[in-house]
């Protein structure tokens, strides 16, 4: 199938008669082998010999003696001198390229083998020579797309030009081909422009714009002159088209937005474009307002509302397009939809915008949680009603949108709203809203009652049911892959995964099928993996890479030194815990590396067997029985890893214990002992108070957090280097980390049964989720609650923290750990309500982050664990000097959940707080809280008699 020739424009050679690569540079400039001259030629490969010796059989000289064309031009790609390449072909034959085409494929395999590694600068100038001395071989256009959009031909953006210029003259239909074909592949195209604009200029045809070849045009074209640049361009309104509809803005486009003086400025360029009439207004306005409608994130929005703002469209453009202006406000992000609102707004203000779109957009908008947009949207009904009191039967309906909204101020003003224009409408309208009247909040019940009488629905009078997720049943970890081929997609799929299971169990398949057939390993390794990279003799295991390790240790290309340093190395007293915990992975890897495919590692000990990274205890005894009776040793790591694996708290732990003191091996008494240690780690956590630190010049969360890991002589005696930290060797004192933190997901997988000590480790790291700009350090919370061993302070402080995190992604994991726990019922509310309070008190964690965590575990059905932990909470903040501010927001939820679950009772300092005077949300809501306990001890008091 070929690709279908490209339409020719009218004006093709005002796209200018030179190709330029974005720096004015024509195609003879000479940059891209970085001032690198034919001299260098003798470089060599790393362990391949000098260049001589890689050449794939003799090639014919010529009758002197002389190095032929198709020497030389082997020699300067060989020495990665690119800008000599376009010269060197020009006096090649058709059967010379062919001879030389076949020799570049044979380089071209050598470079992917990594036989060209050394030195670091060479491989790439490789890289970049064969992809011009290829595409100036080739003669199909499809073939020399293929060669020109290969990943592992690396291209500089000076190679363009030059491939350009190593093309030479070609027939312009092939050249046209050749570009759409580019066009097509989005990273290619990005890259390639240069080449891409230079083939259109060529061959007179016109190439179908596609996102790669706008973002090329973009980037190349972004400089001083860029309004004469879009002018010059005959295919400017097709790119122009093009660019404002893709889904991704492009950068260039997003990162000129703020600089409206800058000639660069692409918004300010369009508009002129418009105004000059080259550009079609309406087309322009209809692309830009279709793309806010279309929505996503806010940073490829920014582009076409600047653009609508800078045309000002007047009253009857802005009509025309109301449908568009409904959709934008009940759907995008919040600043584009406070846009689209004060357009509605002042078309309903010229008198015309429809009811039927008003009511619309009202019920779109009030369904938004943005308080500002709500309340403005109230604002705008209750105008249009005083001017149109008749068409309170269409926009009232809509109204009652806000009488779910979790801001009670909010229900209030719709109630009132609904009220003032009750008498406007049909008994029908009227039912109707009634029925809606149900969503309010109980505090709004009298209010209600009093508005629509009978017509009010009574509230239902089951009693409360508090909804908990159920309790996570423990899953079966599924067998390790039995084949080699299944072990290769399952490397491909899950072995880089971040998922601790998936990546044990694809690591033990590799050990288990190591062991049995090596060779068939290797083979299929060296073809599914074929990774340069794994020729450095220096690694970094953490996260997606750690697997890798194993695979070139499988396939000797490791230095034994660095294998045997990576076994040894041991957590240094001033480590972080980040460094501790994923330091026990690096040394399981560095392990499996070295005894991967020997006699000495079968299969893994620590392949957990419960999707919590748990081992059963009979299967780690069935385990060192095979191991015994193979004759085979446990290697360090892997046993030590396993018995920090294995359930103590097991009911067949006793059992276990027995048959692994029955073994007779030193393995088997080791495990004995274990299982029946209660705590064989341990750890607590304290914090510092002022004074007992004074090299702090802020006092932060995370200055203040001192974990001391318990003394246990054993595990340093007996656990590789690694772990001795979980014997008690790092310093109990307050660390910060200025690492990047990967490899979170598999902290929970090393200590699956002893959480409290996992979650000590946690703390520091989750501290700058707080008070800091990180996130994403709550990944481990959901398995640390599904995690075995007791609950102490350190599990409830990683729930504080992580329902006070800035990052609302973390915040919904901590809700998710907490619900989990509360199901299993090992939440202990009260206490976390305390710990809490004092986060809070300190001004650690902010009342509005907690307040819509909070609020989140709570619309679960959760109503009532929610009130357990705020109730524990409230009091020390109510008792306050200063009004803590924001707790307004906590005590509506605490309202909430009381209205909800019917609680009762008392809590110190909510009645004097609730008797002051004023409207704010503090006082007001204390009022609601106090109300509604008073109202659940009565009806308790009621049901006891």
């Amino acid at each position: 199938m070929t690709t279908p020739r490209p339409e020719r424009p009218d004006e093709a050679g005002t796209m200018g008669a030179g190709v330029e690569n974005g720096t004015g540079e024509g195609v003879g400039s000479g940059m891209g082998d970085g001032g690198t001259g034919a001299a260098e030629a003798g470089v060599t490969g790393a362990g391949v010999g000098d260049a001589s010796e890689v050449e794939s059989g003799d090639e014919p000289r010529g009758e002197s003696g002389d190095e032929s064309g198709v020497d030389k031009l082997l020699a300067a790609v060989r020495a990665g001198v690119t800008a000599d390449v376009p010269a060197l072909l020009e006096p090649l034959d058709a059967a010379e390229r062919k001879a030389a085409l076949a020799r570049l494929k044979v380089l071209r395999a050598e470079v992917r083998a990594g036989q060209w590694a050394s030195p670091p600068y060479l491989a790439n100038r490789i890289r970049s020579a064969l992809y011009v001395a290829g595409a100036g071989c080739l003669t199909g256009a499809a073939e020399t797309a293929s060669w020109l959009g290969a990943r592992d031909l690396l291209m500089w953006d000076t190679d363009g030009p030059m491939a350009l210029a190593a093309l030479g003259e070609r027939d312009p239909e092939w050249a046209a081909d050749l570009a759409g074909r580019l066009a097509k592949r989005q990273a290619v195209a990005e890259n390639s422009y240069p080449l891409l604009h230079g083939l259109v200029v060529r061959s007179g045809y016109k190439v179908a714009p596609t996102d790669g070849y706008v973002n090329g045009w973009v980037w190349h074209i972004t400089d001083d002159r860029l309004l004469e640049r879009l002018r010059e361009d005959p295919q400017t309104p097709t790119l122009v088209a093009h660019a404002l509809a893709m889904a991704e803005t492009p950068e260039r486009f997003a990162r000129t937005t703020l600089r409206p003086g800058s000639p660069r400025h692409w918004p300010t360029a369009l508009r002129t474009l418009v105004a000059e009439g080259l550009l079609d207004r309406a087309q322009v306005l209809d692309l830009c307002v279709s793309r806010l409608l279309r929505g996503g994130p806010i940073r490829n929005l920014r582009f076409p509302l600047e653009m609508v703002r800078l045309l000002e469209p007047d009253t009857e453009e802005l009509a025309e397009r109301i449908p568009d202006w409904v959709g934008i406000a009940a759907d995008a992000p919040s600043l584009v939809a406070g846009y689209a609102q004060d357009v509605l707004t002042e078309l309903a203000s010229a008198g015309t915008l429809p009811v039927g779109a008003l009511a619309e957009m009202t019920a779109g908008v009030l369904f938004r949680t943005e308080k500002k947009l709500v309340r403005a949207q109230l604002a705008l009904v209750g105008k249009v009603l005083a001017r149109e009191p008749g068409a309170a039967g269409e926009l009232l309906p809509a109204v009652t949108e806000a009488f779910g909204n979790e801001d009670t101020s909010v229900q209030e003003r719709a109630l009132k709203l609904v009220g003032r224009h009750l008498a406007a409408v049909e008994p029908g309208v009227r039912d109707e809203l009634a029925e809606a009247a149900g969503l309010l909040s109980p505090m709004h019940r009298q209010a209600a009652e009093a508005l629509f009488g009978s017509a009010l629905e009574e509230p239902a009078g089951a009693p409360y049911e508090e909804i908990l997720p159920p309790v996570p049943e423990r899953l079966l970890v599924a067998p390790p892959a039995s084949t080699v081929e299944a072990l290769v997609a399952e490397l491909v799929t899950k072995g880089l995964s971040e998922e601790p299971v998936a990546f044990e169990r694809a690591l033990d398949g590799l050990v288990r099928l190591a062991h049995r057939d090596r060779a068939a390993v290797v083979e299929a390794v060296r073809e599914a993996f074929p990774r340069t990279g794994w020729r450095e003799t220096h690694y970094f295991t953490h996260h997606t890479q750690g697997i890798e390790v194993v695979l070139a240790g499988l396939l000797g290309l490791l230095d034994r030194a660095r294998v045997d340093l990576g076994r040894t190395t041991e957590t240094g007293s001033d480590s972080c815990f980040h460094q501790a915990l994923s330091g026990i992975l690096d040394a399981r890897l560095w392990e499996a590396a070295a005894l991967v495919g020997t006699g000495a590692l079968p299969f893994l000990l620590a392949a957990p067997t419960w999707h919590t990274g748990a081992i059963d205890p009979l299967v780690l005894v069935a385990r060192l029985r095979e191991y015994r009776d193979a004759g085979a040793e446990p290697a360090p790591a892997d046993l030590a890893q396993a018995l920090l694996r294995v359930l103590r708290d097991d009911p067949s732990a006793g059992r276990a214990a027995e048959e692994a003191a029955a073994l007779g091996t030193p393995p088997g008494r080791r495990l004995a002992a274990w299982l029946r240690e209660a705590d064989a780690v341990a750890a607590s956590v304290r914090f510092l108070v002022r004074g007992e630190d004074r090299s702090t010049v802020r006092w932060w969360l995370f200055d203040r957090i001192v974990v001391d890991v318990a003394d246990r002589p054993a595990v340093r005696e007996e656990f590789p280097p690694a772990f001795h930290w979980l014997g008690g060797t790092l310093e109990a004192t307050p660390r910060r980390c200025y690492h990047w933190v990967d490899g979170r997901a598999q902290w929970a997988a090393v200590l699956p049964t002893d959480r409290e000590v996992l979650a000590a480790c946690l703390l520091p790291t989750l501290a700058y989720c707080v008070e800091g700009d990180s996130r994403g350090a709550t990944e481990p919370l959901t398995a640390l609650a599904e995690a075995q061993g007791p609950v102490g302070r350190a599990v409830l402080l990683t729930l504080a923290f992580g329902l006070g995190c800035a990052d609302a992604d973390d915040r919904l994991r901590a809700v998710d750990a907490l619900l989990v726990l509360a199901s299993r019922g090992e939440l202990h509310a009260r206490q976390v309500g305390s710990e809490l309070a004092w986060l809070v008190a300190e001004g650690s964690v902010k009342p509005n982050r907690l307040a819509d965590a909070a609020r989140t575990a709570a619309l679960t059905g959760a109503y009532g664990t929610v009130w357990a932990v705020l109730s524990a909470m409230l009091p020390d903040l109510l008792s306050a000097a200063k009004p803590v501010r924001g707790l307004g927001e906590v005590l509506a939820v605490a309202a909430d959940c009381v209205e909800r679950c019917g609680a009762g009772g008392d809590v110190v300092g909510l009645a004097p707080l609730a008797a002051k005077r004023g409207s704010t949300q503090l006082v007001v809501q204390a009022g609601r809280l106090l109300n509604a306990l008073r109202q659940g001890t009565d009806r308790s008091m009621t049901e006891t008699v």
